[in-house]
């Protein structure tokens, strides 16, 4: 019988002492971490300087020659400066995700998710789009107004992260996608005074000299030391609402001041570098994660540095990584937040798989506020609608850069009609077509990718199905011009149906729950908007403008051939939706009901989601990457008609060819002979309206 002697308990000082060493030690290694990254950082470029050069140009009692003199002014005109960006940017990310995450409680917090890098970008483009040169303080205010406008909206519809993450990520990414809708038309349409702004609006971290980080480094000290005396008040909030009143916090006020100081220093960020994607929510997850190997980390007044110096490494790694793989030459041109938003990406999926599985936190995809339509009405809607759509249709016909009348269009059918009218005509109506069968391909997958998810406010963009068929598309564009539109549509469906296929395996590691498809969703849709931008300014960073046009949702250009693939789409889905309409009801209600009536649901959820991929690649290739038609159709379809997808899915299908058809038409003719992209204006109509879903549903959440 053997006995075992416990070890003697650590006094309170030992635990001291050893909480004492286990911070700094952490500290310290994180510091020579970040030392040595940055050593690496600047011997790397396009010019040719070793270590020993380097050295020489930064020692005092060095021989002046030509080499020394080279290397100085590399230094101090290029790699200091971007060296100095990157620590700075990714010390005031790193702490504005930090004090984001606390506020909200909410560990899917960042600035990406509350849409503020989207907000301070959008108002920096505009700025840049009208021509107006302002300074850097200037510049930094305009984007901290925009910043601050989007997140306010982000946290009022979610109730300042307390509906639950799925709300918070959804509220901030349809968000974001409708100001990056205006940001890519901005671009599009002021392309002499937004050059190298594409490249930029994925976050760079090259500076032309020290100017702007100079500027700025004071505005993000300043920034840094007051969210440090917030640390006590943090700390407390953390405890919950009550528990911080009855302690002396101001809640409202503690809440208020702290998103400010977060957004001000994210938008001096995006004024330095551009948005800088993910940095914001990787550096405080990993932070964590540290503290809770290392006792007393926890606390702010530690965390929220430890934080910023994770940042740093975040941003100062993805750049000596990228210069790491790719030539100099093509390094300089690839932005820096494309690595970030690849790692973020998968910090965001990590983080979704480990939620639990709480149900949808949106909207439920159920009906038409709990009406029951008669049989009249229902005929009497799809009366009007169809009325409607004729109407759009000649309308659009009719109008544009050129009005043409009705006579013209009957002459041009008979191939009666001038060579002029016959030139625009034959320009026009596969573009009338794409917009019709587009729309109506994305109101159906939108119908049937809500009720899988039992989610009004999901929609294929935000499952990464519609950038998924971008990157394949673009892709193909890009590499391999002057192809037929076929291998466009394979690589676009291949590709879109690869994404769902990822994002469904990523969701059903414990039976694919609606919250995690969606979040994960958003996560791979990051990634593969950031696939493309790689893409664009590797393969064709002269050539923006078409991957512009793809990106923004257009119908320019498009001919008969390109309109093919999405009618057959339609032909064929259309008719399996509808066949499958008592099973999408059933889907549509719980997990429980359909297993109950023997309805096989991990096949049934996996084929609808299938059609819904490839109805979404096919509608890209017509229209490109229109956005918030899938959530606007089918809701506003169950609104009309009620539940019954049986009645919802047609009605959609019309409302989504109407919407898409009535945008085209108001693009090519508000500013005629310009044109906007129809992109915008569904976004203009679209992202209103979420914003306004959501801000109702706030009680149901």
């Amino acid at each position: 019988m053997t006995s075992t002697i416990a070890p003697p308990a650590l006094s309170r000082t030992e635990k001291t002492t050893t909480k004492t060493y286990g911070i700094i030690g952490v500290f310290a290694g994180a510091i020579v971490l970040l030392a040595v990254l940055a050593a690496v950082h600047l011997t790397q470029g396009t010019a040719s300087l070793g270590v020993g050069e380097l050295l020489r140009a930064v020692w005092p009692w060095a021989h002046d020659d030509s080499s020394r003199d080279q290397a100085v002014a590399v230094l101090v005109a290029s790699r200091l400066p971007r060296l100095a960006a990157a620590l700075l940017v990714g010390i005031a990310v790193g702490v504005a995700g930090g004090v984001l995450q606390s506020v909200a409680r909410n560990p899917l917090a960042s600035p990406d998710t509350l849409a503020v890098n989207a907000g301070a970008y959008v108002s920096v483009v505009a700025v840049a789009a009208f021509g107006l040169s302002l300074p850097f303080f200037l510049n930094g205010l305009v984007a901290f107004i925009g910043g601050m406008l989007a997140a306010g909206l982000v946290l009022l519809v979610a109730r300042g992260g307390a509906a639950g993450p799925t709300r918070l990520v959804l509220a901030g990414s349809a968000v974001a996608l409708a100001l990056n809708a205006l940001t890519t038309v901005l671009l599009m349409l002021f392309q002499q005074n937004t050059v190298g702004l594409f490249a930029w609006g994925s976050g760079t971290t090259v500076q032309s000299g020290s100017h702007q980080v100079t500027m700025a480094a004071p505005i993000i000290a300043l920034g840094l030391v007051a969210t440090l005396f917030l640390a006590h008040r943090l700390d407390v909030l953390a405890l919950g609402d009550d528990p911080a009143r009855v302690l002396g916090v101001d809640v409202r006020r503690t809440r208020a001041v702290a998103v400010t100081l977060a957004v001000l220093l994210a938008a001096i960020s995006v004024t330095v570098a551009g948005p800088i994607g993910f940095a914001g929510l990787c550096a405080p997850v990993i932070a964590k994660l540290i503290a809770r190997r290392v006792p007393g980390l926890g606390s702010h007044l530690l965390l929220l540095p430890f934080a910023g110096l994770a940042g740093a490494l975040i941003v100062t790694g993805a750049d000596v990584l990228m210069r790491l793989i790719l030539p100099p030459d093509r390094a300089i041109s690839v932005p820096t937040g494309v690595v970030t938003t690849l790692a973020g990406a998968v910090v965001l999926v990590w983080l979704a798989r480990r939620l639990r599985d709480g149900g949808p936190a949106g909207v439920p995809a159920r009906g038409g506020h709990g009406s029951v339509r008669s049989r009249g009405w229902i005929i009497g809607v799809s009366a009007v609608l169809v009325v409607a759509l004729l109407a759009a249709f000649v309308a659009a016909l009719l109008l544009g850069d050129r009005i043409v009348l009705l006579g013209d269009v009957a002459n041009w059918v008979q191939g009666n009609s001038g060579r002029t009218v016959s030139f625009v005509l034959d320009q026009r109506w596969p573009r009338v077509l794409a917009a019709v069968l587009g729309g109506a391909a994305l109101a159906l997958a939108g119908g049937i990718v809500q009720a899988v998810c039992r989610n009004a406010l999901a929609e294929p963009s935000l499952l990464g199905i519609t950038p998924g068929a971008g990157v394949g598309a673009v892709a193909v564009v890009m590499l391999l011009p002057g192809l037929s539109v076929w291998p466009v549509v394979g690589a676009a469906t291949a590709a879109a149906l690869g994404t769902f296929a990822l994002v469904y395996w990523l969701a059903s590691g414990r039976g694919p729950a609606s919250d995690r498809i969606v979040l994960i969703g958003v996560g791979v849709s990051a990634a593969a908007t950031a696939i493309t931008t790689l893409v664009v300014v590797l393969v064709s960073p002269w050539n923006v403008n078409t991957a512009l046009t793809w990106l923004a949702g257009s119908t320019y250009g498009r001919t008969i051939g390109q309109v093919v693939p999405v009618a057959l789409a339609l032909v064929v889905g259309l008719p399996l939706a509808l066949a499958g309409a008592r099973t999408l009801d059933l889907v549509a209600l719980d997990e429980d009901v359909p297993r109950v009536l023997g309805v096989p649901l991990g096949r049934a959820r996996l084929g609808f989601l299938a059609l819904a991929a490839v109805l979404t690649a096919a509608a890209a290739v017509a229209v490109g990457a229109l956005a918030f038609v899938g959530l606007v159709a089918p809701h506003a379809a169950r609104a009309l008609v009620g539940a019954r997808h049986s009645r919802a899915l047609p009605v959609a299908v019309g409302l989504g060819a109407l919407l898409v058809s009535v945008a085209d038409t108001l693009g090519r003719t508000v500013i005629a002979p310009s044109q906007l992209a129809a992109g915008l204006v569904t976004a203009l109509i679209g992202a209103p309206y979420f914003v306004w879903l959501l801000y109702r549903s706030r009680s149901t959440a």
